[in-house]
């Protein structure tokens, strides 16, 4: 930057080119302000250090600008996979109730959790290795994604998605076999 250039003349010159840029890659107006405010936070901790220097300003700004919706963009992705309950899927809260309560021990219950064991074993089973590990490191050991992610060094975001994949195998088993006990006389 130039010693003529001060922030604000920056901000009130590529604001709206910014924006629109912004705009064209986020849904949200709201989001796009937000990721517009980032770059021009970033401008300042730059313009703070006075290492470094900034040759072309407009580039920069765009350059600042499109890894930030990049990174909005992997968040937003890693978000939806890692909120994979759904709250209209009763069926799993009947299982879970079911598995994690040891004090209901009539013949019934204890043959319905004899049967959801050995049909998740199973259902586990049909998964790639990678699936099935993820799946049981944290919903049976309850292993942070994080935690097995620096120890493996595989992303979190595939891990994440290794997940979603097998949350989504194991729904289908259980839809299934939910099913046929209903419709079983």
């Amino acid at each position: 930057m130039s010693q003529s250039d001060n922030i604000e003349n920056i901000v009130v010159r590529y604001s709206p080119p910014l924006l629109n840029f912004i705009r064209s890659q986020v849904k949200s107006h709201e989001d796009a302000e937000d990721i517009l405010q980032d770059v021009f936070y970033q401008l300042a901790r730059v313009n703070d250090d006075e290492e470094y220097k900034i040759d072309k300003v407009s580039s920069w700004l765009f350059h600042v600008a499109h890894n930030l919706v990049r990174n909005f963009w992997r968040k937003k992705h890693e978000l939806s996979l890692s909120s994979l309950s759904d709250a209209e899927d009763d069926i799993f809260d009947d299982i879970a109730q079911t598995l994690a309560c040891p004090n209901d021990e009539g013949p019934e219950t204890t043959y319905f959790r004899k049967l959801i064991w050995e049909e998740l074993d199973n259902a586990l089973a049909e998964l790639p290795s990678e699936q099935s590990e993820i799946f049981c490191l944290t919903m049976f050991d309850g292993v942070p994604v994080k935690d097995i992610s620096s120890i493996t060094g595989v992303p979190v975001a595939t891990l994440l998605s290794r997940k979603h994949y097998a949350v989504k195998h194991l729904r289908k088993r259980f839809h299934e076999l939910y099913y046929e006990m209903l419709t079983k006389e």
